[in-house]
């Protein structure tokens, strides 16, 4: 399973890249503001910058939702790096859009998916990577790891290409659920992957060897 960070956050980006387990990277308006970036040209420098710390895919989100302007904006961000992937909203002229993207070869996100249906869609227009948001189903008291579930094996029964991008990840358990489930990609915070590093056992043990070797030592 890939890897992504979801964040435009480039030190925290930075500090997964370290890790040496990144395979890319999500961000979207909310995860910009959040940072402070604002304009149309301090983003596309910002998407530029990410791009220069990882050696993924990085998807940059449209922002029109209409066919013409998420053309528009969806080339524009494809030119700025080879590592841009466009993502899309799971909307009517989205679909088109994804359709239009996948014949240039221009790599597409579909995001925004909630239901198998749209899932099924995405895949069917081509899509590269195809965004479910399990966390933001759950806290509907909707059952996102099912659909993860249910895709997977709609996906499996006709072999599309389209990865399923597990998205709206908030902690580590959903992202060991998705492993088990097939997800092809899982992006979530810094600290949700941080802490399949972590166990008390481990804590523990090392402190018990270090304690025998500084016995040892003295």
């Amino acid at each position: 399973m890939k890897f992504f960070i979801d964040t435009a956050n480039l030190d925290q980006i930075a500090e997964a890249q370290a890790l040496g387990i990144l395979d890319g990277v999500t961000t979207n308006p909310s995860l910009m503001a959040k940072e402070g970036i604002k304009g149309a040209e301090n983003i596309k420098n910002h998407y530029k910058k990410i791009c220069e710390i990882v050696t993924g895919d990085v998807s940059a989100e449209v922002i029109s939702t209409d066919f013409e302007g998420m053309i528009r904006e969806g080339e524009e961000l494809a030119a700025l790096h080879p590592q841009i992937v466009v993502k899309i909203p799971m909307i009517k002229d989205g679909v088109k859009a994804i359709k239009y993207f996948t014949d240039k070869g221009i790599k597409t996100n579909c995001t925004l998916i909630f239901s198998v249906g749209q899932a099924l869609i995405a895949a069917k227009a081509g899509a590269t990577y195809m965004s479910p948001f399990i966390g933001r189903l759950d806290d509907i008291s909707t059952d996102g790891l099912g659909l993860i579930a249910d895709i997977r094996e709609i996906y499996d029964n006709y072999d599309f290409d389209t990865q399923i991008l597990a998205a709206s990840v908030r902690h580590t358990m959903h992202i060991i659920e998705c492993a088990k489930l097939g997800a092809d990609v899982m992006t979530g915070p810094l600290k949700a992957i941080e802490g399949l590093i972590k166990h008390p056992l481990t804590d523990i043990g090392l402190a018990k060897f270090l304690a025998d070797y500084n016995k040892g030592v003295k």
